[in-house]
Formats: structure tokens, C-alpha cells, sequence
């Protein structure tokens, strides 16, 4: 039985001469992502300025990103990293006494607790819910999350070990305590199905470079629109206003929902990258993805197990995502040595990461463990 997407494969030219397995990272590039990033370049080279058709692009890449999660575009704004998407939110709270407590996981991205950290100045009171056994149990969130939890922070995927959490339960919980959920879905948004109203998501944010198919520089954040409306930036710019503010230097009017995060102009070469790369997303279709992904995953847990390699995280497709982390000693040498046999994985702290995405084979990830085995057995 062939590749269900062959058709696909064809459009990412790595993939002729890399076996890549590195979507937790940053995807393989598809020619049509290439051909927006040149269609850029060539309006620039040709027209010269040329912000009327990028701002166009700017509302297509919203529009299309809102409705691969289900929200409307007005809950999304666009941001050059997930880092200043999560700052623009954490400098909008006023931390009041008695709601002041924000709650991250050790299982988020370091940025995640740096940012939040930086608040305490301001009155934040941060704490962390440890992992146990490389997962955090709901029990942990029903005890940690108080009345007096203003944010709960969570990633969807934790990006060291693939871990995938149950993003409507953790939802019902944290509610149940009065306090908001912010979503990190980096590590899911592109190959996990995502629904912001059926998940009843406060707050998600998502870049386009890793299973999104883009490239760095694009970030969306999604707020829903009645609270993003009660929030007031302090991190702000001309784009982040209404229309009748833009030049207006001396009055401030925050624009719509989540658009009043907006600041400057944004990367607009990385905003053809990932409007081009959702495109893409879509005609596919996230659904399609996840399904083929959990055989993939599946075959990589059991081949993985077969061959003696020890998994971090969960050992069941269920709850987890694509990403898989085997323990390996000298991690980031092993990762620049399968590099030099064309091999492309993520190494992180002492595991391998393998993350394919719907355009790899399981025959890719046969080889690349493979190939790893022979480097740690000394091959």
C-alpha cells in the first residue's frame, strides 16, 4: 500500500534527498511556501512598495488561521512570535489581590514561565504544576487551580516528550475555579484537530514554522472577542488601533477583539509563507493529518519499543502526539551525526526527537530509528 499522500510528497524537494523528521522544529518547506516568500521578493523587486496586496495577504493568513480553529478572524491577531504574543497578554492584566495567581506547567516552553516570571513585579503570583511519571494528571489541576487563579497556562503538546493533554477536561476544571485557560499549540496547531469553541479555549497562541508548514516570523494569537475587549494592552502600536486612531498621535482607541494586540508592521514575507502554508493545510485537511499521524505514531511506539529504545512520555498513541522522544546519551551528537547521513531529528536536553508530519512514511521512520540504533550501539 502506497503513501496516502504522495501527491504532497512531491512539493517538499528535502524530502528527494533528507529523510526529515523534524516538524517539532521547524517543517520541510513546500514549493508553494517558496513560491509566496519569491512572489514578495518579486512585487519588491517590480512594484516597490507594495503594502496594500501584504495587508491583503495579512487579513487572508487571519481569516484562514481562525478557521482552522474554529473562531472568528476578529479573535485573532497577528504577531512576529509566540514570545511577544504571550508578553502583549501578560502586560494586560492588572494582577488585583485575590486574582493574581497565574499557574504554568513544568511541561510548558521555557518562554512561557520567563514571561510570567517577569510579571511578579507587577503583582503576579506564579506557580508551577510539576509533572509525574512525564504527565500531568487532571487530579493536579483540580488541586492546584484555586479562586484565586486568574490564568491557567498549558501547552497542548509538550515539546519535549509528545505528551498530548485533554485540553476540554483541563477546560472544565479551570472554569469551574473562575480562571481563564491560555493554550500554547505550538507543538499541535497543523496536525492535531483544534476547536476553540468546542475545547472552550480563552487564549491559544500558535506560530506557523513548525507543524503549520511555514517559516519563522508569523505568530497568531487567539483571544475570544468579549474578553479580548475588556483587556487593554499596554504593549500596543498603530495596527493594534481603531482605524480612526492610526494617525491620530494623541488618542488611543483599541481596535476589535483580539486585533488590538497588534502592534507594527508584521513580517509580511513570513505572512505570504503562512498563508501559503495554511493553504496547504487545508487542502489536506487537519483531520486527515491527525488520522494518518496516530498510524504513524503507533508503527514508531511499537518499533521504537521492538528495538530497546526507551520512550519518554506516554507509551500510548492516545495521549500523545506524533512527536516522539527516545532517551539517547550525547543527544545533540547524535543529532549532528544522523544530520550527516541526511538523517534530520531534534535533539533536546537527553532525547531524540522524531516528529514526522502527513508527508513522511513509515519506512522514513523505520530507517531514521534504524540508524539510530546503529549510532548508539556504536555503528
Amino acid at each position: 500500500m502506497g503513501h496516502p499522500y504522495d501527491s504532497y510528497r512531491s512539493l517538499f524537494p528535502v524530502l528527494s534527498t533528507h529523510v526529515y523528521l523534524a516538524s517539532c522544529s521547524q517543517s520541510a518547506l513546500a514549493q508553494p511556501v517558496s513560491h509566496a516568500i519569491e512572489e514578495y521578493h518579486h512585487h519588491l523587486l517590480t512594484r516597490g512598495n507594495n503594502w496594500s496586496l501584504a495587508m491583503e495577504r495579512v487579513k487572508a493568513a487571519r481569516r484562514r488561521f481562525a478557521d482552522i480553529i474554529g473562531a472568528e478572524p476578529d479573535e485573532v491577531a497577528v504577531l512576529s512570535s509566540a514570545s511577544d504574543a504571550i508578553s502583549s497578554l501578560a502586560t494586560s492584566f492588572s494582577y488585583q489581590q485575590g486574582k493574581n495567581k497565574v499557574i504554568c506547567t513544568e511541561m510548558d516552553f521555557p518562554t512561557v514561565g520567563h514571561i510570567w516570571l517577569a510579571q511578579r513585579k507587577f503583582g503576579a503570583n506564579v506557580s508551577f504544576i510539576r509533572s509525574s511519571n512525564e504527565i500531568i494528571d487532571t487530579e493536579q489541576y483540580e488541586k492546584e487551580v484555586t479562586h484565586d487563579t486568574l490564568l491557567t497556562c498549558v501547552p497542548h503538546v509538550c515539546y519535549y516528550n509528545g505528551y498530548k493533554q485533554d485540553l476540554g477536561e483541563i477546560a472544565d476544571i479551570v472554569h469551574s475555579k473562575n480562571s481563564l485557560l491560555f493554550v500554547d499549540a505550538y507543538q499541535s496547531a497543523g496536525h492535531i484537530p483544534i476547536n476553540v469553541r468546542e475545547m472552550d479555549i480563552d487564549i491559544l497562541v500558535a506560530g506557523t514554522r513548525k507543524y503549520m508548514l511555514g517559516i519563522p516570523g508569523t505568530t497568531f494569537l487567539y483571544i475570544k472577542k468579549n474578553l479580548a475587549e475588556r483587556l487593554e494592552p499596554r504593549v500596543t502600536g498603530w495596527l493594534g488601533q481603531e482605524k480612526t486612531a492610526m494617525f491620530d498621535i494623541y488618542k488611543l482607541a483599541p481596535g476589535v477583539g483580539a486585533r488590538r494586540f497588534e502592534t507594527g508592521t508584521p513580517s509580511f514575507i513570513s505572512v505570504y509563507a503562512a498563508h501559503a502554508a495554511l493553504e496547504l493545510l487545508h487542502s489536506v485537511g487537519v483531520h486527515n493529518i491527525y488520522a494518518y499521524l496516530q498510524e504513524v505514531t503507533c508503527f514508531a511506539l511499537e518499533y521504537g519499543k521492538e528495538k530497546g529504545l526507551c520512550i519518554s512520555g506516554p507509551q500510548s498513541v492516545e495521549y500523545r502526539s506524533s512527536l516522539i522522544s527516545f532517551y539517547v546519551e550525547n543527544a545533540s551528537e547524535v543529532e549532528r551525526r544522523l544530520k550527516e547521513k541526511n538523517i534530520v531529528v531534534s535533539a533536546r536536553n537527553d532525547v531524540i526527537r522524531i516528529a514526522p508530519h502527513f508527508y513522511n512514511t513509515k519506512e522514513e521512520v523505520r530507517y531514521a530509528i534504524d540508524e539510530l540504533i546503529d549510532l548508539i550501539n556504536g555503528r
